[in-house]
């Protein structure tokens, strides 16, 4: 019983690792990643439509994106879409089949409020784990009557084991996300 409850909350773990560095990678460095733009919500006949549903994203050059809709008729609402994300500074252009968005160059404020922006992600990251740590030790408490304390000890201990690794990989990709962002 001890062994299912960990079982559950290491899976949970790391699919919040995992969402937190899909969260990441949507936070913008010097250079252009499709990444940045495949979940924008795009208003796709009433439906707000992730873009990459919508349309192909290539990256020719370092800070150009061309995104290629498969329905031409969605081309005015795909680049609302990009004009209103916040923090990208995109500025698209539309020659009526295609999108062309270049991204400005990083100054070192944009720098500095990205990486405040990366770690706030990372933050939440850590508390989604801190919640399935508290959801799982509450779990734990209630074999309590069911299994013996040092069993139960032992389960506890293994739960902080296992929260501080994936607490570590957060904190791992953060600080790739950071050198990522502060690199010229």
């Amino acid at each position: 019983m001890i062994a299912d409850v960990l079982s559950d909350a290491t899976e949970r773990m790391k699919k919040a690792v995992e969402v937190a560095k899909d969260d990441l990678s949507t936070v913008r460095t010097g250079r252009i990643n499709p990444a940045l733009f495949q979940k924008i919500p795009v208003d796709y006949y009433g439906t707000p439509t992730p873009l990459a549903q919508l349309a192909g994203l290539q990256t020719p050059e370092a800070r150009v994106l061309i995104v290629t809709p498969y329905d031409k008729s969605a081309l005015k609402e795909i680049e609302k879409a990009i004009v209103a994300m916040p923090n990208l500074g995109a500025n698209p252009s539309n020659d009526g089949s295609i999108i062309r968005v270049v991204l400005p160059e990083l100054t070192e404020d944009r720098r500095k409020e990205f990486v405040k922006i990366a770690r706030g992600k990372g933050e939440d990251a850590k508390v989604s784990v801190r919640n399935i740590r508290r959801r799982a030790k509450d779990d734990l408490d209630s074999l309590k009557g069911e299994v013996g304390d040092d069993d139960l000890s032992r389960g506890e201990k293994e739960l902080e084991q296992i929260t501080k690794t994936h607490i570590d990989q957060i904190d791992e990709a953060l600080k790739r996300k950071e050198a990522e962002l502060l690199e010229v």
